[in-house]
């Protein structure tokens, strides 16, 4: 049986979510090819590695040739100051964008987040139509790579589906994750839908798993056909034991960004 791919890129692929996704897509590709700014050495034998820094163009350029399809989780995960934030997540998707442009690639499937739209209040329900409204510089970032894909898709015909993940990690970890959580499967199962729905053209998506609370309205994004199976109602009862009850008048409760409504500019931090 033939797979939908025959080469598909996956950046950050020493990272957390890119760690997990080397296993979920190996059914999807002949190669993954793995691309971090760390060496990668524990290959698989579908797998070939390269290790460089997404602000180099040509490095970027070359690991994009004779790729399909990309699947873009690289970058600085959290804030940073702003020149680390320019380099790897703005500059750094330009290239990748561009590589993709030059060398005919199929789709992109970026990792976007919650923070792009942090500001948001969590009553207020909204859909991915909703105007955006970073929390963080790490949030700007993200909006950026989301307006530069509808260019691409626009003006170039570049398919993209933008992933607006919130938590992703092994099990929630506070009582905000029993609502934002995306468990790991549920995340393969996310960006598999994003590789093989038959039309994308540009989409956004949020990145939850199915749980009791949902914060947001996913519905413009079902064409994709992801069906999460995971929610967090078995962590529950441990997590509640162990966390103080949350202050529900305070800017991290009220927001979906959480505690990244609270901190100040990064570069102020980083001279401290």
């Amino acid at each position: 049986m033939s797979k939908s791919y025959k080469t598909i890129l996956i950046t950050g692929a020493a990272g957390r979510l890119g760690t997990e996704l080397r296993r979920g897509l190996s059914p999807l590709a002949d190669t993954l090819r793995l691309a971090d700014i760390d060496e990668i050495k524990d290959l698989q034998p579908n797998e070939e590695a390269m290790t460089f820094n997404l602000a180099d163009e040509a490095a970027v350029m070359k690991a994009v040739e004779g790729v399909d399809a990309i699947v873009h989780f690289g970058g600085v995960p959290l804030e940073r100051p702003w020149e680390e934030i320019l380099d790897a997540n703005i500059r750094g998707s330009y290239h990748i964008y561009e590589a993709a442009r030059k060398h005919g690639v199929r789709r992109v499937v970026y990792a976007s987040s919650v923070h792009a739209i942090g500001y948001h209040p969590l009553e207020a329900h909204i859909d991915t139509d909703a105007p955006v409204r970073p929390d963080s510089l790490y949030g700007v970032s993200k909006c950026f790579v989301e307006a530069l894909s509808r260019f691409y898709w626009d003006k170039f015909g570049l398919e993209s589906v933008c992933l607006r993940i919130f938590s992703s990690f092994p099990e929630p970890a506070d009582r905000r994750m029993l609502w934002s959580w995306l468990s790991f499967e549920d995340c393969i199962r996310l960006v598999t839908a994003s590789l093989t729905a038959p039309r994308v053209g540009h989409t956004i998506s949020f990145g939850l798993s199915d749980n009791a609370v949902k914060p947001v309205d996913n519905g413009k994004a079902g064409h994709l056909g992801y069906v999460p199976r995971d929610n967090t109602e078995r962590f529950r009862a441990r997590v509640e034991a162990e966390k103080p009850p949350v202050d529900p008048k305070a800017p991290s409760t009220l927001y979906l960004g959480g505690w990244f409504v609270d901190i100040g500019h990064p570069n102020d931090e980083a001279s401290k």
